[in-house]
């Protein structure tokens, strides 16, 4: 799409946007409350913000004290409807991300549903020792309206420079953050100067009760996909080659993080929510064939779409890899975080 075209279709957008939010705030459109906590996890641009790290924090901490269910629309599925995730499902069915948490809280319910509100019920009327719903990317959704809204904001993007799509990654309105609880600022620079934490505090807050902390991702040596299949640790080996393979919003990170540890070889940058199909995974052997001494890394995200076993040639399998990642807290603690979010849904505030 040329510049020129751009602009105007981006304040199109914006005037469709405004005025959903307008029939909103005058009750035209009905935000539905629950009597369960609802903690919804969202941002207001499109790409990587690291929503999903996020839950799984949020999961991890709150499944200590409370029977947690995490409801997500399963972005880029091939089904419709309510679907209760299993740690069998496909992710085509699913969602790659509703997989992901599964695969890591087995124990956790977790649910696709596109109307949110419907979800919610199902979950109370099927799972009614569930406590607390953690809703996935719903934040714009409105028509369900959560105890507690936590929002993710990418620091490589700073929302006072950036523009509504297409002219740039936002997807909803910066005036509409007054709705934020809380405000987790992702990307952070390791030197962050104090200036910009200010600047970011006073572009972001909007009533007294709103918090913002500072985080950056941390990253850890990456993990096998098929570990039964390994014979010994590559990453022992200084210089490690590697091919980065991410299907994610915004993979600059995780590309850049791959450059500073290893020798990136070749970097197979796909769309988010990829649909990986055998022309893939004939794609990924004949780079493998090439550079017989490189492995593959990739993101958690992509990795549950490579469990497939019987579609991967041997060769293939040993070679998979995976990043972890989670979110590191820069300033305050992710306890003081969590423990102020925990009394937010106890009503203690």
């Amino acid at each position: 799409m040329s510049d020129f075209l751009r602009a105007p279709i981006a304040f199109l957008y914006k005037m469709g946007v405004t005025l959903r939010h307008r029939l909103f705030d005058w009750g035209v459109l009905k935000s539905e409350r629950f009597d369960i906590p609802i903690i919804c996890i969202g941002n207001i641009t499109v790409g990587g913000t690291g929503k999903t790290p996020m839950a799984e924090m949020v999961i991890a901490y709150m499944a200590q004290t409370h029977r947690v269910a995490l409801l997500s629309r399963g972005y880029g599925r091939r089904t419709k409807g309510y679907i209760e995730v299993q740690c069998d499902s496909h992710y085509r069915d699913v969602g790659d991300e509703p997989l992901q948490i599964k695969l890591k809280f087995p124990e956790t319910v977790v649910v696709v549903c596109e109307k949110r509100a419907d979800g919610i019920r199902r979950i109370q009327a099927e799972h009614p020792e569930v406590d607390l719903i953690i809703m996935d990317d719903g934040f714009q959704h409105r028509y369900v309206e959560p105890k507690i809204n936590v929002v993710m904001i990418d620091a490589t993007r700073p929302i006072q420079h950036d523009h509504m799509l297409p002219q740039g990654t936002l997807r909803d309105l910066p005036e509409v953050l007054h709705r934020a609880h809380y405000f987790i600022v992702t990307k952070c620079p390791d030197r962050m100067a104090p200036i910009d934490r200010r600047i970011l505090r006073k572009v972001l807050i909007q009533a007294a009760y709103q918090r913002v902390y500072f985080t950056r991702f941390e990253s850890f040596r990456p993990q096998p996909i098929y570990p039964d299949e390994v014979q010994e640790d590559p990453f022992t080996v200084s210089h490690r080659a590697v091919i980065a393979l991410s299907g994610i919003g915004n993979p600059k990170p995780f590309v850049n993080t791959l450059h500073s540890r290893y020798e990136v070889v070749v970097e197979m940058t796909l769309n988010d929510h990829h649909v990986y199909r055998m022309r893939d995974v004939s794609r990924i052997r004949e780079l493998l064939a090439e550079y017989p001494d490189a492995v593959v890394v990739m993101t958690e995200k992509d990795a549950v779409k490579w469990t497939n076993r019987n579609k991967i040639p041997a060769e293939v399998r040993r070679k998979l890899y995976y990043m972890p990642i989670n979110i590191s807290f820069i300033e305050d603690s992710a306890t003081d975080f969590l423990q102020k979010l925990e009394e937010d849904v106890r009503g203690e505030n």
